[in-house]
């Protein structure tokens, strides 16, 4: 088969709708495959690269002493501290336009809400889980909270 009748035949089947072509004959064999060909992906696993030298040690840089927890700082306060139970936004009111949950020097009974934290367009409503009088909030409104983070600082009555 030369040039020309191979070129016919990749004509041939770009024209159609053939994804796949194959001619034998006893001496030639002419495959022709357009598209991609379904099938699992391969995983070729690569190698680490070889260095030809070995690593320079490093002296250890000094560790400086962790700062001091947000809720250790809180509790050195006078008062028990109400953390953030999951990540998210915190909102101290119901709406933008809505006055605040509580305010410093208010005092809460058992299950009042104090303020919502949402999460994943979640609004979760932060409950106090004893009557208590609010000392300090520590957290401004629409701010993130992380995990832990004080929310209030509460004196237990």
């Amino acid at each position: 088969m030369d040039i020309k009748d191979l070129k016919t035949l990749i004509k041939m089947v770009t024209e159609t709708d053939i994804t796949e072509f194959e001619l034998e004959s006893a001496d030639e064999k002419v495959v022709i495959k357009r598209g991609a060909v379904a099938g699992a992906p391969q995983f070729v696993p690569q190698h680490p690269a070889q260095y030809p030298f070995a690593p320079q040690p490093v002296a250890p840089a000094p560790v400086a002493a962790p700062p001091a927890a947000p809720a250790a700082e809180a509790e050195a306060e006078e008062g028990e501290v109400i953390v953030s139970p999951i990540v998210g936004t915190l909102y101290r009111a119901p709406s933008p336009e809505a006055a605040f949950f509580v305010e410093v020097g208010q005092v809460v009974e058992k299950g009042e809400v104090l303020c919502i934290v949402e999460a994943m367009k979640l609004m979760n409503e932060i409950e106090a889980e004893f009557r208590c009088k609010i000392v300090k909030v520590c957290k401004e409104n629409a701010s993130p909270v992380e995990y832990g983070d004080p929310l209030f600082v509460v004196e237990r009555l």
